[in-house]
């Protein structure tokens, strides 16, 4: 998978949110602000990003994905 694979994958399924990939070789890092975020703790943050790539995590297309997950008030 490319980075920009991934990136559509998350935009599409989390289409409020703003989502940029990085990487290659199976490890990206993909950095998602969105207001879902908003009340959540860290690990409910990367349960929602993770659904959005789970058939490509459990098929091996995709083999490592670091998250960082802000909403936009912890980015300004």
């Amino acid at each position: 998978m490319t980075p920009e694979q991934i990136q559509q994958l998350i935009a599409e399924r989390m289409p409020d949110a703003h989502v940029e990939v990085s990487g290659g070789d199976g490890k990206y890092t993909a950095n998602v602000t969105s207001e879902a975020f908003t009340g959540l703790s860290p690990l409910k943050r990367h349960r929602l990003v993770y659904a959005c790539v789970n058939d490509e995590i459990a098929s091996g297309e995709l083999h490592a994905l670091t998250i960082v997950a802000k909403t936009p008030a912890e980015i300004a």
